[in-house]
């Protein structure tokens, strides 16, 4: 029999042609409802791959009930919701999406970042609205962005390349890392920081690190009161990385003075959620890497990663680096 995948999205058929040519494919038959979990529970227990979203959560449960499944490719950078170690255990390669989405997701992260310091989306309401009367010198008047001070929390690849578009704001770049980055203080002039001075000291401070038990609420109250009061914040990473009712408080204490989130503790977000009342919030759906060019070389690389897993083959970008392969009878 031919290895079975399975897919928890509808995908182009661009995309699986050639997994077809080879294999058994089956996808969730909607684009934007996530799959049941009694169903994805029932595909892994058939499946030898599956190709996976953010929205999914292959923990024990489902790593357990796919007694013969040997990849996991996330279609993402992040691999949070994979239960990476017993997937290890178990001999079960995961896979990401690195690379394809850098350079979109930073565009995202700086529009992001322009958009709530120039008020661009209250604005496009206001004259949507029909409230705009006559013209005023501070009429939705935002804050610079030239010449300002970026502090980027995270400097990988992401961040190196959100970097590299501040410098052509001629912005000063801090940054705050687990390691430093000299190849990027040095083409950029980035600064390394501690975490506290970064966030005394920029103007704009971008949230770009990866959620693990460490950055999980690395973002809370105490960290938003150190902040300028003219500060903005930028969440383009993982939502869990903020305490949002801590952001809340210090958006509506003033002890900042705007935040631009594309991610959220839970998503998607309510729509009666208290951050979604501010006028100084602009909020997106998750939308970092979303461009049908980017999207459609993700989804590409997990169909690439899962052929190779499937055939024997090393995969192109794997997670997990201590995975050791299933013999083959």
């Amino acid at each position: 029999m031919r290895p079975y995948i399975f897919i928890t999205r509808r995908i182009p058929e661009t995309i699986i042609q050639s997994l077809k040519e080879k294999f058994d494919v089956n996808m969730w038959k909607y684009e934007d409802i996530p799959v049941p979990r009694e169903i994805l529970i029932a595909e892994a227990k058939k499946a030898d791959a599956l190709l996976t979203m953010l929205t999914e959560s292959i923990d024990e449960t489902i790593l357990t009930a796919g007694r013969n499944l040997k990849v996991i490719a996330n279609n993402a950078v992040g691999y949070d919701n994979v239960d990476v170690a017993t997937a290890t255990r178990k001999k079960i390669a995961v896979c990401n999406t690195p690379d394809v989405l850098t350079d979109t997701t930073a565009d995202l992260t700086f529009a992001l970042l322009m958009a709530t310091s120039r008020r661009v989306v209250e604005a496009a309401e206001f004259v949507k609205q029909g409230k705009w009367q006559s013209w005023s010198p501070f009429l939705l008047a935002g804050q610079d962005v030239h010449h300002k001070t970026i502090g980027i929390v995270g400097m990988g690849k992401i961040g190196e390349a959100v970097a590299k578009r501040a410098s052509g704001f001629e912005m000063q770049i801090l940054y705050h890392n687990r390691t430093k980055k000299p190849k990027v203080e040095q083409q950029l002039g980035a600064v390394y920081t501690t975490f506290d001075e970064l966030i005394e000291k920029a103007d704009f401070i971008v949230c770009l690190t990866p959620l693990t038990s460490e950055t999980r609420h690395l973002f809370n109250r105490s960290v938003f009161k150190k902040m300028k009061p003219t500060a903005i914040f930028i969440n383009a990473s993982r939502g869990p990385v903020v305490d949002e009712q801590a952001l809340f408080e210090a958006l509506t204490a003033g002890d900042i003075a705007g935040a631009g989130l594309d991610v959220f503790e839970k998503e998607p977000i309510s729509a009666d959620h208290p951050l979604l009342r501010l006028p100084n919030i602009v909020a997106l759906p998750h939308i970092g890497s979303a461009t049908q060019e980017t999207r459609q070389a993700m989804l590409q690389l997990c169909a690439d990663n899962i052929e190779a897993i499937l055939e024997g083959k090393q995969p192109k970008t794997l997670v997990n680096k201590d995975w050791i392969p299933l013999v083959r009878a």
